[in-house]
Order: structure tokens, then sequence, then C-alpha cells
């Protein structure tokens, strides 16, 4: 047995746990920056939001179906926010499920049809730093995949 097999063999529930717990948190946190008026959705309007106060941005989550995959403009943005993001140390995930994000923060029109949920943005309201146990557990999550040169984990959202 090799030692990759070794440490594969030990991390893999440890990994599943921590990636259902950080799913979980996501789930969590955007339910919370929704509630407080704090969240950007949008590949443009975060663009902005990032452009004019990035302080105030807390966290960037980046969403991409299969089909998304091979839209090389979105790419390209999201090459740009998640270098940014790294670059003006905002946290950020991937997610795999447009879907199931649209259903967690909602319907971007009356028809029913989500907006552009390709990246979302959370904020501070308000200039006292938001305390939230949530985005706590994301940003070590994020602390812990960065120290695995993990930098732009991926998330599993929970049914």
């Amino acid at each position: 047995m090799t030692l990759e097999e070794v440490r594969g063999q030990d991390t893999v529930p440890e990994s599943t746990a921590r990636m259902q717990g950080a799913g979980k948190a996501l789930h969590e946190l955007l339910l919370s920056a929704q509630r407080q008026g704090c969240l950007t959705a949008g590949v443009y309007e975060s663009a902005k939001v990032l452009n004019v106060d990035p302080d105030n941005v807390t966290f960037c989550v980046l969403a991409a179906d299969e089909e998304d995959e091979g839209d090389i403009a979105l790419q390209i943005h999201f090459t740009l926010i998640q270098a940014f993001c790294c670059e003006n140390d905002i946290d950020i995930v991937r997610v795999g499920d447009v879907q199931r994000l649209a259903a967690i923060v909602g319907t971007g029109d009356d028809a029913g049809t989500p907006g552009d949920l390709h990246c979302i943005l959370i904020s501070n309201p308000n200039e006292d730093a938001w305390k939230d146990p949530a985005l706590e557990k994301l940003s070590l999550f994020c602390e812990e995949s960065r120290s695995v040169n993990d930098w732009v984990p991926n998330i599993t959202l929970p049914e």
C-alpha cells in the first residue's frame, strides 16, 4: 500500500463530513444574507460591487452547471473574479448546481426562471463586522482548503 492510498483511506470520511458541513453552512449563510439584504447576485452586478467596495465583501460563491463549463466568457469572468477575490482576501467557493442555488435564494422573475446566479457576493450590512456562525465555518473551511492548495474549493449544497 502506498502513502497516497493510506492517506486516501484516512481522509475520505473526514472530507465527506467536512464537505457536508460546508454545504449546510453555505445554505445557512445564503438564507441569512438574503434576510439581511447583504446578497448580490449576478456576474456583472458582482463585478460592480467588487470594483466599488471590495472591503465590504466577505464571501463569494461561483456557480456553474455542467453545461456552463463550456461557456468561455463565463469561465473568463470566473477567472477574473477569483483573482480579484484572492488578491483582496475574500473567501471564495464553487458550487456545481445552479438550480439548487436558485431554490435557496429564490427566483429572479415572476415567471419562476432564475436570474443570473453564476456569482453571488455576500457583503457586510454595515460598518460593524457581520458575525454569522455559518460565515465563520465557511471561512475556516476555505482556510483549511487553501492550506492544501485548493484555492477555490467545490461545495455540494444539501438537498
